[in-house]
């Protein structure tokens, strides 16, 4: 396995304000761009030919990894004048690889933080010579996602959309976002139209006997739709239980990237992580956080699992708890923001202006 495609085109919009100057690959987690951890997972699986399918802000991407070689790749760019859906994309850059046709290709949805053995994914693909092999990864609750029932041998049998009664429920095995393709399928897909793999390529691959093999493999798992799934997911990264080569120091309770600055009696807890010129001020309390580049956390604040952006400010003494504060955002002092606050970027909350409790 010597190449991958990274389906990095997606807006985003459930992410938002995080993604309005930003592409969501690029968001940073533990204190890179959360992009970099699966470039480095790739590599560290020996994977040395990456094509980025980019179409949202795809402007980004080439000026912050250039040709890879940092990473000890070789990466490409491919942008969608269109958005073409996953399938689309993938059949979109076909032209850059250089696999053979019965060679594999791996492809990787540029929003899920996993720690799937690659190797292991492309051995089962070459052992069972499948046409397409699927990460699979159990879930308690699968109503959310499509099912992908497996007979004993791991062959898929079908391809079940979410499920809307408990009988619909026939396995709690769902589609974990990373695949092995055949060089020869990729070039099967339709040119130039938007596809779906997931609704279009693999059931009709399935309906016309092509062999799909299933890897269940259910080690840590993330998908970062969120905003409280992506804070969660940085925090596990600095925290260690999401694992990645690519993180910028040693794992633990907190991560302070070097340029940042945290007062002596400031407490970060929970895999918070500082960012480059951030500022977290005396008395500052905060736990799973991420705070991004530039942002300032003034004296006596409590932030808990919350992201607040690149140039944003949370104000002297207020509370916010599973809040998103958008780049370049001003929460001014003695605020009072919970659960599900989106501060839109660059909006500013007067001080002791929004509360849930009395102002006792």
């Amino acid at each position: 396995m010597t190449e991958a495609i990274l389906l990095v085109g997606g807006k985003g919009t459930r992410l938002r304000p995080l993604t309005v100057n930003t592409p969501k690959p690029m968001v940073p987690a533990a204190g890179v761009p959360f992009l970099t951890h699966q470039l480095a997972r790739a590599r560290a699986a020996g994977v040395e030919h990456i094509v980025l399918a980019t179409s949202y802000l795809a402007e980004v991407f080439e000026p912050h990894f250039g040709d890879g070689s940092s990473l000890g790749l070789r990466i490409e760019y491919v942008t969608e004048d269109e958005p073409l859906g996953t399938g689309g994309a993938i059949r979109n850059v076909s032209s850059r690889l250089v696999s053979a046709p019965d060679e594999p290709v791996l492809i990787f949805n540029g929003d899920i933080l996993t720690g799937l053995d690659i190797p292991a994914l492309i051995d089962t693909h070459r052992t069972s010579g499948a046409d397409v092999s699927l990460h699979l990864t159990r879930v308690t609750d699968p109503r959310a996602y499509g099912l992908v029932p497996t007979d004993a041998d791991g062959r898929v049998q079908a391809f079940l959309e979410k499920p809307q009664t408990p009988e619909e429920i026939v396995t709690d095995q769902i589609n974990a976002g990373a695949y092995v393709f055949r060089r020869s399928v990729i070039d099967a897909i339709p040119v130039g139209r938007p596809v779906s793999v997931e609704r279009e390529t693999f059931p009709e691959l399935l309906a016309s006997g092509a062999h799909l093999q299933g890897m269940v493999d259910s080690t840590y798992w993330l998908d970062l739709g969120t905003p409280q799934a992506f804070v969660r997911g940085s925090a596990d990264l600095v925290l260690g239980r999401a694992p990645s080569p690519a993180v910028p120091g040693r794992c633990g309770d907190r991560l302070v990237l070097p340029s940042a600055r945290v007062a002596p009696d400031a407490k970060l807890t929970g895999g918070t992580v500082v960012g480059d010129g951030a500022v977290v001020g005396e008395g500052a309390r905060v736990s799973g956080s991420a705070i991004l580049a530039g942002a300032v956390v003034e004296p006596g604040a409590v932030v808990t699992d919350c992201l607040i952006g690149a140039g944003a400010r949370v104000g002297a003494r207020s509370v916010l708890t599973g809040v998103v504060v958008g780049d370049g955002a001003s929460v001014g002092a003695d605020n009072e923001l919970r659960d599900g606050v989106r501060v839109w970027c660059e909006a500013s909350i007067p001080a002791a202006s929004v509360r849930f409790s009395s102002d006792q």
